[in-house]
């Protein structure tokens, strides 16, 4: 069977995608496992243009770092043709694939993630005259 690959968006204008490589498990609570497409998990961001990354969690932190792939990743999407002219000898209907994007690097976590709970900051009170009110300062 021939499939045929289509990439309408030409060769150096491709999205560019990444792979994130975390160490470990990433679980959706139990209340999230029906609606996981589109569900936001973390964030990325880069700070300025250094080639290091950081991933929140929740109240956990990753910091990893870019590294490019030996050989690049093609992202495809099956498309089924249903035109009478297309069909195979067998006759089912024929298959295309399509290029929605290029994976040319991946962002490397290898680091245990780094916790960002951090201990509320102590009230202290002080007296502020002698008719007895407080102050409360931090």
């Amino acid at each position: 069977m021939q499939i045929r690959i289509k990439c309408s968006c030409g060769a150096d204008s491709c999205p560019e995608w990444a792979i994130l490589e975390l160490q470990g498990i990433v679980e959706a609570q139990p209340s999230f496992q029906d609606r996981l497409q589109n569900l936001e998990i973390g964030q990325l961001c880069r700070p300025s243009s250094q080639e290091n990354y950081t991933f929140t969690i929740g109240y956990h932190e990753l910091t990893g770092s870019k590294v490019p792939l030996k050989k690049p990743f093609l992202v495809l999407k099956k498309v089924k043709l249903m035109d009478v002219d297309q069909r195979n000898e067998d006759n089912s209907a024929g298959t295309e694939l399509e290029v929605v994007g290029i994976i040319r690097h991946r962002i490397l976590f290898k680091t245990r993630p780094k916790a960002l709970i951090s201990k509320p900051q102590p009230v202290v009170k002080e007296r502020a005259s002698s008719t007895g009110s407080s102050v409360l300062t931090k």
